[in-house]
């Protein structure tokens, strides 16, 4: 069977595309066994480095798997979908139960190993949120979650800071629709002024329990007006 050879570069993304065309296309069915990587080689015109990458990349989809002293063999013909498009498809509820966990988590790390230069930043991005309450919702939601940003940073955790990173484009558009379904800022620009600045405050006096108890609270708040939808 010919693959067709291909273009210079980039090659390892060029030889993935097709073996995944050619898996996902039904070609090669679920247990069946991949030609081995000089065949695949000669097939696609590249060289075994080539084809071990690919295979590497189709592996991280769940596509194929490597048996030692086998080979190489089709486990699945629909890749597994990554973190950031799954969080892009859950349903907003399941995401603040997951982001509950996380940055409760955060903010009691937060009060226990916060800097000066925290404890500053805190304090201006809680200020910048004040300063939005004059500005739109956009504006706004993105200096609510600039001021959480600054909360888990002061954890001094990456793995939490990676974590959240990855929440945020979905908080920022599910947050949007939030406020503008419910007109939650029509009463009170500044909405959830008095949680953030009690969040900000028990961090800077180094008090977790405080801490978790205030991000708590303003997450289950929202989490329920969610759940009125």
């Amino acid at each position: 069977m010919s693959l067709g050879a291909l273009r210079p570069s980039p090659l390892v993304e060029q030889a993935t595309d097709r073996l995944r065309e050619q898996i996902t296309g039904g070609a090669w069915a679920v247990g069946t066994k991949l030609p081995g990587e000089t065949t695949l080689a000669e097939s696609l015109g590249v060289g075994r480095s080539t084809v071990r990458e690919a295979l590497r990349a189709l592996s991280g989809a769940g596509l194929v798997q490597a048996r030692q002293g086998s080979g190489v063999f089709v486990i699945a013909t629909t890749p597994r979908q990554d973190w950031s498009t799954r969080l892009r498809q859950a349903a907003i509820t399941d995401v603040y139960e997951v982001r509950m966990l996380v940055e409760v988590e955060a903010a009691q790390l937060a009060a226990q190993r916060r800097t000066d230069d925290d404890i500053t930043a805190l304090h201006e991005a809680l200020a910048r949120r004040r300063a939005a309450a004059n500005a739109g919702n956009a504006e706004f939601v993105a200096a609510d979650i600039a001021l959480h940003e600054a909360v888990v940073a002061a954890a001094h955790n990456p793995v939490l800071t990676g974590l959240f990173t990855e929440f945020v484009p979905v908080l920022q558009r599910r947050l949007l629709d939030l406020l503008e379904l419910l007109s939650l800022r029509s009463d009170n620009p500044n909405h959830g002024d008095e949680g953030h600045a009690a969040l900000v405050g028990a961090i800077a006096e180094g008090d977790a329990g405080a801490a978790g108890r205030a991000l708590r609270d303003e997450l289950t708040q929202t989490l329920a007006l969610l759940h009125s939808l």
